[in-house]
């Protein structure tokens, strides 16, 4: 199935203007669950309350409110924030270009594909390109659903993408939490930790070599409820032993990934043979 483009919106640069399309990039995968009445197991309504009034409230009853101090509320009809939020506009106007390296990731907020929209190939393909051998990103400002927003667009995987980021005064500051600056690290430490790092270092990211294993655990779990199945669970892994002597830490997990790339080995080994053998099987039947 096609991807759906989520919006639309004019990548402008100079006199450079390139018609584009949103697409989602990313969504968690998070297990949720519903609430549900242990009696009966009917899914729970959620109700608003109002504990001064003691009675449920409708929504069509409801105003928002800004706490400007301790329980203290200024009151606002939507049209008055719609008459607040940014012209309604699809310009991503390009305000200036700088090197990926200096932009923190914890500035990034939400992930978007940008795909050329009709009559946008060859100026995207030239921007594309261009950012490329600059080795620059570009930041702009583009207003999406009445909210206006700090956005880097970077060449990535031979196109262009998007990223919504989070403004210099919502990034808490770093100084405000203990960095472990009392603690003395002696050079033999650092040399150890080096040598670690290095036996666990690859070349690239390889994403798919990571699993959310615990939501594969709760769907296995999912699929054998449904089915019936009496479910048995395990007794819960003990804790690791705290570590009290950092140097023997070190010296013991060197070497460890080649044991544990080994391991790996052999699971992998013994699920291709399990798999060739049910194929095996399933061509005599």
């Amino acid at each position: 199935m096609p991807a759906r483009p989520v919006g639309s919106g004019t990548i402008s640069f100079g006199l450079v203007s390139i018609p584009v399309k949103l697409y989602t990039a990313a969504s968690s995968q998070s297990i949720s669950f519903n609430l549900l009445h242990a009696k009966c197991g009917n899914r729970i309504r959620q109700q608003r309350f109002c504990p001064v009034c003691n009675e449920v409230v409708e929504r069509e009853e409801l105003v928002k409110g800004y706490e400007f101090a301790k329980d203290q509320y200024v009151r606002f009809k939507d049209e008055e924030l719609e008459a607040l939020e940014g012209e309604a506009s699809q310009a991503i106007e390009i305000s200036e270009f700088v090197p990926l390296s200096t932009v923190d990731p914890i500035y990034y907020e939400k992930s978007y594909y940008l795909g050329p929209d009709k009559g946008g190939e060859k100026p995207y393909r030239l921007l594309t390109d261009a950012m490329n051998k600059a080795g620059k990103v570009a930041l702009a400002k583009f207003v999406m659903r009445g909210k206006e927003n700090l956005v880097l667009v970077r060449p990535s995987m031979g196109g262009l993408m998007l990223h919504t980021m989070y403004f210099a005064d919502e990034v808490r500051n770093f100084n405000e939490i203990s960095k472990g600056e009392a603690a003395k690290i002696s050079e033999a430490e650092t040399n150890l930790a080096i040598r670690l790092i290095d036996e666990l270092s690859n070349e690239e990211f390889h994403p798919e070599q990571f699993e959310d294993e615990y939501r594969q655990r709760v769907l296995d779990l999912v699929e054998q409820k449904a089915q019936g199945k009496q479910i048995t669970v395990a007794a819960p892994q003990p804790p690791r032993a705290q570590v009290i002597d950092l140097m023997s830490a070190l010296k013991e997990s060197l070497g460890k990934k080649t044991t544990k790339e080994k391991k790996g080995a052999v699971r992998a080994k013994a699920a291709s043979d399990e798999k060739s053998q049910k194929k095996a099987h399933s061509t005599k039947r």
